[in-house]
């Protein structure tokens, strides 16, 4: 069984803009929603459009959310990864599936494997442990580690397998990202161009309500902002080991990594912005392990893609 801890990153991201903090909030030029992703806080800033018109909008955008959790939530038995984790097999995977698992792959070549999704018995043996206030043993560790292996998994257009008993994925490090970039596709398509969206990754289209791009400050865990970016149809993401503590003792994040599980992390804070927010989000996850200039050439395999923070 899964711990259903809050395993998304901090946020540190706070765009100039605010959200309504539960339920729609109207006004003459700005409207804006909130709700749940991935079991997470989310929200959504929309311009140029009546009450009437964006009724129906939140209604397609909550329906795609839903849909959207039924092939990649960790915690909802009926969804096609928590088959897959459960069964080491998922059978006709969604073409959503297909899709962020072959960015997955691009992500764990480019990052010369510090992206890799199958650290899931990993992160629950943490968990768990933090959970219940008991160390893994040695042979816990040893086991899981040996779970852990992207080369494992096979994917074609009807099938994804794992190859061991006992692997399992996670997709927490892109799918908030991948999600965004549905939603923002969704919005486009009925023509809305000026749009700020907070699924965990910022996804910024068109300009604010007061005109130019729209402004994000990218802030520490405790709240410090570091650095302002302005942001006009990018997505910008940012990762923070700290932002959820495993072991407190170890200094040991969320955010782990895949050849060395219980070594901290190279970076305390990492923030990418790219045209893709599941490739923001990607990167600033696996960025957090990444020397200087591996980081760097990280970022150089996606074009149109900027280290904005790195500390």
């Amino acid at each position: 069984m899964t711990p259903n801890l809050n395993r998304r990153r901090f946020l540190v991201i706070s765009a100039a803009a605010s959200f309504a903090a539960a339920t729609p909030a109207w006004s003459t030029q700005t409207l804006r929603w909130s709700g749940r992703a991935l079991g997470a806080q989310t929200s959504m800033q929309l311009t140029g459009v009546t009450q009437a018109q964006a009724r129906p909008i939140f209604r397609a955008v909550e329906h795609e959310l839903a849909r959207l959790e039924r092939i990649f939530s960790l915690y909802r038995p009926d969804s096609q990864l928590v088959q897959l984790n459960r069964t080491g097999t998922l059978r006709a995977p969604a073409p959503e599936m297909l899709e962020l698992l072959s960015l997955c792959d691009r992500l764990h070549r480019a990052t010369d494997g510090a992206f890799d999704p199958t650290l899931q018995p990993i992160w629950v043996l943490h968990a768990q442990a933090a959970a219940y206030a008991t160390p893994p043993t040695d042979h816990q560790m040893q086991s899981a580690q040996g779970l852990i292996g992207w080369d494992r998994v096979r994917i074609t257009s009807d099938r994804v397998r794992l190859e061991r008993a006992g692997m399992a994925l996670t997709l927490n490090g892109v799918a908030q990202g991948y999600i965004s970039d549905r939603i923002a596709a969704l919005l486009k398509r009925r023509g809305l161009r000026d749009v700020l969206i907070d699924m965990g990754e910022i996804v910024a289209m068109g300009q604010r309500p007061q005109g130019g791009g729209w402004s994000a400050g990218i802030a520490l865990p405790d709240g410090t902002i570091v650095n302002r970016v302005l942001l006009q149809d990018r997505a910008l993401s940012t990762s923070a080991p700290a932002g959820t503590v495993l072991n407190a003792e170890q200094g040991l994040g969320h955010i782990l990594n895949p050849r060395s599980p219980q070594a901290a992390c190279v970076n305390q804070l990492v923030a990418v912005s790219a045209q893709q927010a599941a490739i923001s989000d990607g990167l600033s996850t696996a960025g957090c392990l990444l020397s200087p200039v591996k980081l760097a050439q990280a970022i150089g395999s996606f074009p149109q893609t900027k280290l904005e923070t790195v500390i």
